[in-house]
């Protein structure tokens, strides 16, 4: 459940997997209206006879990226056949065209036909139903559509050519699903399509283009996609491809994002060369995973809708917060400041964050209920509202833009500092929410450490526009929590935090402590309630390493008896890249001297080589394979390990001005 290759302009998202196919498009939202929902886009070449799918086991395949951008350097070799294919992918930066050169290679000494065949198995909004595809010939294309979704496939042998249809050398238009059809990939195993030209309903097509190729030698030939709302769109997109040569558009794109990932404020010089590189790639995916309306996404590997049948293509504020706060770090505070107005429009009315949402601003789906021992119950976790404040607060630190927090002073900040100010017990405890991993309701050190953050960051904000009232409101407050913190979640009998306690039916005099060994209990230092090096917080993350480090692969498991994708009882949990990396953050956080960064550049290690080759980073690994388990890429991984670098070159660099080496 990986995808190696994420490519995306913030509107048009493409995942590529490990057989280079492309099985997941979101248009014209990242993360919403998935258009293959995992059905696999086949490549296959045919020569001397026979048919070979790219994805098929006689195939070696090498999934690459170029450094410090999204283009492909993807390799592919099948010796039996005697060819290599070359793919250099990308999706052009300023419009929605997913473009490849591809360079089909004949390492024979003789002169061969090789054909080179390109299949589509659209779902259009992610269901299959009612879908059409034709061939125009004026075009010499193909078109699949359902109401306002069209998506244009065309194929050139040269980056520039007279009039205006494509190279489409074959193709074949037919059903993909029921009464026995598999597809018109089946049509091309002789080599030739059938060139019926329209289909409609559960379809799917393949296009094919004929290269002559002498002996030791290679030809080159363009697949372009387009993307729009209509004919017009998607021929407005053909002739832009057909006009400007799709070598200039790919060679743009790449100017551009190699541009923008070298924009970081970060100095990275004394940085290892491949830490360097996985940095800047992180940059880069995350900014495929984030829509340009705001919405920062979890995650958007289709295939992990075998759980519940959903998925994590979705923003939760608080995933969305914490990327925010790296990408303002690493020196991109523009790129966060669309999320903060996402948060203003769809903050509920009471002043707190739902759950989650789909990035075209409604509400996303739910498993908590609205209903707790027979009384009304808020489903949230409220650390998602705390964190929003806190990143705002960020934000206005790398741009002083006083308009902004204006802006969203009184719809945002105001809202959400009276609701949390509200939502407590009598004796100043939080009531409870959800956890950060959605499993249990209780009162938890991470989210009252977060809303401890988000009130401290309010009082800042609301001290630029000299709001006394609702300073002096936050201050109150976030006082009282660092009480609690300390009287209520701070295990005496062990000396360390606890992961949550519970007033059971809502009755303060009935308290359950909860001594799960959690790795969330980082936010204790990381918010800034107590330092790194409070006596109470070493005993708090020593036993967070002691008790949670995984043996075999080693990392940090989420907590303990961590059942989520378990594979084994050998280990307490699957190691999380997340929680290693807040680990390291504790280590960067406490260092005196250079030489206590040591164990930090361990952890940082660990998770660069718990990536794939290409550079994307999962959710978790296999606690004794280290192979990858559930969604990659996932957002917040490469947004702690953006952080974590971060921290880590400003800490080093501040050891070595202090002489503290």
């Amino acid at each position: 459940m990986t995808r190696h290759i994420a490519l995306g302009n913030q509107s048009l998202l493409i995942n590529i997997d490990k057989w280079f196919q492309v099985r997941d498009i979101y248009y014209p939202y990242v993360g919403q209206e998935n258009h293959l929902v995992g059905h696999a886009q086949k490549i296959g070449v045919y020569a001397d006879g026979r048919l070979s799918w790219v994805n098929e086991s006689e195939w070696e395949r090498r999934p690459a990226y170029k450094n410090d951008t999204l283009a492909t350097d993807n390799l592919a070799i099948n010796s039996d056949l005697g060819i290599e294919l070359n793919f250099e992918e990308n999706v052009d930066c300023e419009a929605n065209i997913f473009l490849r050169r591809i360079t089909v290679r004949n390492t024979r000494n003789d002169k061969r036909e090789i054909r080179v065949f390109f299949n589509h198995d659209f779902h259009l909004y992610g269901d299959g139903i009612g879908d059409t595809a034709v061939y125009q010939m004026d075009h010499n294309v193909i078109i699949h559509y359902k109401r306002a979704r069209y998506f244009l496939i065309g194929l050139l042998r040269a980056n520039k050519k007279e009039g205006i249809t494509s190279d489409i050398d074959d193709y074949a238009i037919g059903q993909s699903e029921g009464e026995g059809y598999e597809g018109t990939f089946r049509d091309a195993e002789d080599g030739v399509l059938s060139k019926n030209p329209v289909a409609q309903g559960s379809i799917d097509s393949t296009v094919g283009v004929h290269l002559q190729v002498p002996g030791n030698s290679s030809r080159v030939v363009y697949y372009y996609m387009t993307t729009g709302k209509d004919f017009n769109d998607v021929y407005e997109l053909n002739d832009r491809v057909m006009d400007m040569g799709p070598e200039s558009l790919l060679k743009g794109t790449e100017a551009s994002q190699r541009s923008w990932a070298s924009q970081t404020t970060v100095d990275l010089s004394n940085l290892d060369p491949g830490l360097v590189n996985l940095y800047k790639r992180s940059l880069l995916i995350i900014k495929t995973q984030t829509d340009k309306g705001g919405a920062i996404i979890a995650a958007n590997d289709s295939d992990n809708r075998q759980f519940n049948k959903d998925t994590y293509s979705y923003m939760w504020s608080r995933d969305g917060a914490l990327v925010a706060i790296a990408m303002i770090d690493a020196g991109y505070p523009e790129f966060a400041k669309p999320f903060f107005t996402f948060c203003k429009d769809v903050l509920w009315w009471t002043g707190c964050m739902l759950h989650k949402y789909n990035p075209d601003k409604t509400l996303g789906s739910s498993w908590h209920p609205w209903v707790e021992y027979g009384r009304p119950s808020l489903p949230i976790q409220e650390d998602e509202t705390g964190l929003v404040l806190y990143a705002l607060w960020k934000y206005y630190l790398a741009t002083n833009d006083i308009e902004f927090v204006q802006e969203l002073y009184e719809p945002l900040v105001k809202k959400a500092v009276f609701f949390m100010n509200d939502y407590r017990y009598p004796n100043g405890v939080p009531v409870e929410s959800y956890d950060l991993w959605e499993e249990r309701r209780g009162i938890f050190t991470f989210t009252t450490s977060a809303v401890y953050a988000g009130l401290v960051s309010a009082r800042h904000l609301g001290d630029l526009l000299s709001d006394k009232i609702t300073c002096e409101m936050c201050r109150n407050r976030y006082n009282d929590l660092k009480e609690v913190l300390i009287n209520e979640l701070f295990d005496n009998e062990n000396g360390v935090f606890l992961r949550s306690i519970q007033y059971e039916g809502g009755d303060i005099s009935q308290k359950k402590i909860d001594r799960t060994v959690d790795s969330s209990v980082y936010g204790i230092f990381d918010f800034d309630v107590l330092p790194a090096d409070d006596p109470r917080v070493v005993r708090t993350m020593k036993n967070v390493e002691e008790r949670l480090w995984v043996g075999g692969k080693g990392g940090i498991a989420r907590y303990e008896n961590d059942n989520y994708h378990r594979l084994t009882n050998e280990a307490t949990g699957n190691p999380w890249l997340i929680c290693t990396l807040w680990l390291a953050k504790w280590y960067i956080a406490k260092a005196k001297k250079i030489n206590d960064l040591k164990r930090a550049l361990e952890l940082i290690n660990w998770v660069a080589d718990c990536s794939l080759e290409t550079g994307v980073m999962p959710e978790q690994v296999h606690p004794i394979t280290g192979e990858s388990l559930s969604v990659a890429p996932l957002t917040w991984s490469h947004a702690e390990f953006v952080d974590v670098i971060t921290r880590y070159v400003e800490k080093r660099a501040d050891l070595d001005i202090s002489g503290t080496g």
